[in-house]
């Protein structure tokens, strides 16, 4: 899961009202369960120490639920009167929680957002292309690519004089500075979208022929669907099932490489701040007081999160800048903290990891990953 989209909720001081409910409306009753959720999100907000402006402002939010019951949760983050952050969520949440704290608690997310990665879709024809950007939240297109169309004279579609041989090497010429400029602009528009995963859909010459021609990094994160159409009203369905498939294998390779990089690097000199004889640092961290290091350096590259963690409420000291955060008090204070705050060490972590673009990956209760529950893969230049 990247983080980026959690900005907005690190430029301005707390306290927070975060909030996760609930709001599939399968029951006869949906509309009077709707309106408990609302009076038992400002019980809890109210009994949490929260203003009543900020209060006001969830709740009528929440009062504006979508009628149709999709998606099957949100997560919305409100503070000095005005809601921040209202975000879709793709697993529906286990109760109706709302929190007021110093730091958003942001810590549920990564296990109620869904696993989708973000990707790139090039809707591929031999006119040019359409380029989609997908997320958990949304799809918009962010891109049109056009090609170089050439046409015979008399707009022959299949010639039939001596000239055919002409004929066809123009158009396969032509084709091919398309495909040039639609890798092009893929190329182009990657390093800006934030995706992980690019997906070329089209006919298949075409998409071989764009694929074949994409930088060597780019194709290693590529993959061909073969139902989807560039046409307008084209049906996207199987494609749509063809790309949670694509995006489903991707994350779990994702988690599976980050994985061997932790146990790697876990326990090598230089862990926990530490350096060894050979005097480069190591290339994990695992447990609170190495992560704190590793977020004040900003050298978290990958946070590794296992929910319900037992090191994930444990208390860390904060201040107002994101990598001002201490396993102790004094030790703000030594960092320039005129008035140390205490925060959960996971809401923390993940601010820190947010400012510095990491990666969070949430790792399944029964995988075998960090002690404790918090570790890291660092990116550390050796």
């Amino acid at each position: 899961m990247e983080l980026a989209f959690l900005k907005p909720l690190f430029d301005r001081l707390g306290p927070w009202a975060s909030v996760y409910i609930d709001t599939t409306r399968a029951t006869e009753d949906a509309l009077k369960q709707q309106k408990l959720r609302e009076r038992s999100v400002a019980a809890q907000l109210i009994d949490g120490g929260a203003d009543p402006y900020t209060c006001r402002a969830v709740t009528e939010r929440l009062a504006h639920e979508p009628v149709s019951g999709a998606p099957p949760g949100r997560a919305v983050f409100a503070a000095g009167a005005e809601v921040v952050l209202d975000i879709p969520l793709g697993v529906t949440p286990v109760r109706t929680e709302a929190t007021w704290s110093l730091l958003p608690h942001i810590a549920p997310l990564p296990g109620l957002i869904g696993e989708e990665p973000t990707c790139l879709v090039a809707y591929i024809d031999h006119t040019g292309a359409d380029l989609e950007l997908r997320d958990a939240q949304r799809s918009r297109t962010v891109a049109t690519a056009h090609g170089k169309e050439w046409r015979g004279r008399g707009h022959r579609s299949v010639p039939e004089d001596r000239y055919e041989w002409h004929y066809r090497n123009k158009v396969e010429n032509s084709w091919n500075e398309t495909a040039d400029i639609i890798a092009g602009e893929l190329a182009r528009q990657w390093p800006e979208s934030g995706a992980q995963l690019l997906v070329l859909t089209g006919g298949p010459r075409e998409r071989r022929a764009v694929h074949n021609r994409l930088p060597e990094p780019l194709r290693a994160v590529t993959v061909e669907a073969e139902n989807g159409s560039r046409s307008p009203g084209a049906s996207r369905s199987v494609l749509d099932q063809q790309i949670a498939q694509a995006c489903a294998q991707h994350a779990q390779a994702r988690l599976e490489e980050a994985l061997g990089r932790f146990r790697a690097g876990r326990g090598r000199p230089g862990e926990h701040g530490v350096r060894g004889v050979d005097s480069r640092p190591g290339e994990a961290a695992e447990g609170v007081p190495a992560l704190v290091d590793a977020a004040r350096s900003h050298q978290v590259d990958t946070l590794l999160l296992v929910q319900d963690a037992p090191d994930a409420g444990r208390d860390v000291w904060i201040g107002p800048g994101v990598d001002q955060v201490a396993v102790q008090r004094g030790e703000a204070r030594a960092m320039g903290v005129t008035k140390p705050e205490r925060a959960r060490a996971d809401d923390a972590l993940l601010r820190s990891a947010a400012a510095a673009d990491a990666e969070v990956l949430l790792v399944p209760a029964g995988t075998p990953g960090p002690a404790g529950g918090l570790g890291a893969v660092l990116r550390w230049n050796a």
